[in-house]
């Protein structure tokens, strides 16, 4: 009988600590770039935490060491529970191997929802791995410019390079900084070149297809030439000022507020974002044109950007997907427009969107055939080296390598992913 009893108290004992156990709060590691989690999305977590009693840790990583950590650590087994990247279907490949590192969500509610061009960038060989909570529409890479001091010089908005260098030399002789460009980001500058896909593929049809197939090259492309080498010229002329080499993303509503620069390159959404962050500056101040490099008059649309991850060897994964759930409600993704300046769309059916009428105006004003895709999500492996090209262009901005080498580099480099990945397109 006492044999029975020390065999029962046992049990009661194991039960308990494991009731316990099961009771203790559970934490999910997240990283991501800086800029990835707004601060909007922090406060859902907190109130995710007070309906679940899951806490989120976030840990930011600056941007120009993101990728290196991120990598680290998927290699060497210890990813968080939850990481950010970039979608795009080589990158999910090249950077993340998610078919191996991310957990399959094709399942998830949310996925239905989602644009499906969306889902297309997060998806390979039919699993959807990711979610992309961005606004791949207000986040559109395009020039804003203070209306004001165009109008006080008496300024026009320019449809070709030419006129666009001509802006630039009547501020400077007004003593404005055209173009605040922060190249210590070490990403930013980068966008001038392949954010002009819809160019490239207007000025040579098909080529976008082509280079996927190995049948032509970045080096040989005249249009692109072009582009790297007035991007440059820019640069010698002092478009971007004095300080482009030291200046960093954090200051470009402060730049674009004090009047001491007359145009950045920024989301189209840019503009709430000055006004939120100095709020005698009204958005309505600002007004758009895209970048006129090699005469460039279409609309860069990416359906890719920052996108979340569920890591396959987290301890976590039905928490993730809760916190992924959670995040998607249609309340909370209506949260997250209307609580953070640079989000006013989202990649869902069935919200409100909240940009300016001159936005949806600037929009409306490019009809579908003047619109495309940007080459670092149509054109297999260049967002992977996205950091590199950056260095490269630095490179080229103090002399060091001429426009060519920029180009000779990225095809380089593309080739060696390539190989890598056994694509067929290259050969062994």
């Amino acid at each position: 009988m006492k044999k029975i009893s020390f065999i029962v108290l046992a049990l009661l004992v194991v039960l308990t600590v494991g009731s316990l156990q099961a009771q203790e709060p559970v934490t999910l590691t997240y990283m991501a770039s800086q800029g990835w989690i707004p601060d909007a999305e922090i406060e859902l977590g907190a109130k995710f935490e007070e309906e679940t009693g899951i806490h989120v840790d976030y840990q930011i990583v600056p941007a120009d060491q993101y990728f290196t950590v991120l990598q680290t650590r998927l290699n060497t087994g210890e990813g968080t529970d939850i990481f950010g990247g970039q979608s795009g279907v080589t990158d999910l490949i090249v950077n993340y191997n998610v078919e191996a590192n991310a957990v399959d969500l094709s399942d998830q509610e949310w996925v239905e929802r989602m644009d499906p061009l969306v889902v297309a960038q997060a998806t390979v060989n039919g699993k959807v791995y990711g979610l992309t909570l961005w606004d791949v529409i207000g986040t559109t890479w395009v020039v804003n410019y203070n209306k004001t001091i165009f109008e006080e010089n008496n300024l026009s908005v320019p449809t070709t390079y030419a006129e666009f260098k001509s802006v630039c030399e009547s501020l400077m002789g007004a003593g404005i900084t055209p173009m605040f460009e922060p190249v210590a980001a070490g990403w930013h500058h980068v966008l001038w070149f392949p954010e002009l896909g819809p160019r490239y593929e207007e000025a040579s049809p098909g080529l976008a297809e082509m280079l996927n197939s190995n049948e032509a090259s970045f080096a040989d492309d005249p249009t692109m030439l072009t582009v790297v080498e007035q991007l440059k010229e820019l640069y010698d002329m002092g478009c971007f000022g004095d300080n482009a080499l030291a200046d960093t993303t954090e200051f470009t509503t402060e730049a674009l507020a004090s009047g001491q620069y007359a145009m950045a390159l920024t989301n189209l959404t840019g503009p709430q974002a000055v006004e939120a962050d100095f709020p005698d500056v009204s958005a309505d101040t600002f007004g758009f044109f895209v970048m006129p490099l090699a005469d460039n008059q279409n609309l860069n649309i990416n359906p890719a950007g920052p996108t979340k991850f569920i890591y396959s060897g987290s301890e976590h994964i039905d928490e993730a997907k809760q916190y992924f759930a959670f995040l998607t409600r249609p309340e909370n993704l209506q949260y997250l427009i209307d609580n953070n300046p640079g989000m006013r769309t989202l990649p869902f059916e069935g919200l409100t969107f909240n940009l300016l009428p001159s936005q949806q105006e600037f929009l409306d004003s490019f009809p579908p055939e003047k619109r495309g895709t940007v080459y670092q999500t149509a054109v297999n492996y260049v967002n992977p080296q996205w950091m590199d090209i950056g260095q490269d262009l630095t490179a080229m901005f103090v002399g060091d390598i001429e426009p060519l080498e920029v180009l000779t580099g990225i095809d380089e480099r593309r080739a060696e992913m390539a190989q890598a990945a056994q694509d067929p397109a290259w050969g062994e």
